[in-house]
């Protein structure tokens, strides 16, 4: 009996092989950053509403000089007694220039015992870093750094 041309399991097999690996690979396509400071205050304002920002209060820890963006410490603190009655509900970060303007949301509560969070984080760009924190009393107060990056990182997204 014969098999029709196209049928063969070893045709199978490296039609499908084939279409495995190339599913697997990672398509890459470069994207500039997009973030402005417009999307910077845009973003601060969908987590604050319209309430006043305060400086002072917050410490944000991140070097000043970066020499590559991919992986940068950043820790933000704040001296708070963390009591059921005085304590930080939550940390958001936010930058100037990576495609996304909110970097990440923490959420804290009086059992947290310390106010602080540590992270590392990446930079598409020379940009400016900014911390806010919002306490159990309704407050939002903030800290700002501004950072050189000399190797950007955030150029290239994964899809």
């Amino acid at each position: 009996m014969q098999q029709p041309p196209n049928s063969s399991r070893r045709q199978f097999l490296g039609l499908a092989g084939g279409a495995a690996v190339l599913g697997a690979l990672p398509v890459v396509t470069v994207r500039p950053a997009e973030a402005t400071p417009a999307m910077l205050a845009s973003a601060i304002r969908n987590v604050v509403g319209t309430a006043v920002v305060k400086t002072g209060k917050v410490k944000l820890e991140i070097p000043p000089l970066v020499e590559n963006g991919n992986t940068v410490p950043m820790t933000v603190s704040l001296a708070s007694p963390m009591t059921p009655d005085d304590h930080v509900k939550s940390i958001h970060v936010f930058n100037e220039k990576n495609p996304q303007p909110n970097i990440g949301n923490f959420y804290l509560g009086p059992q947290c015992g310390r106010a602080q969070v540590a992270t590392r984080i990446r930079l598409a760009d020379s940009q400016k870093v900014v911390a806010i924190a919002h306490l159990s009393d309704g407050s939002f107060w903030s800290a700002s750094v501004d950072v050189v990056v000399t190797l950007a990182a955030c150029t290239e997204e994964v899809t």
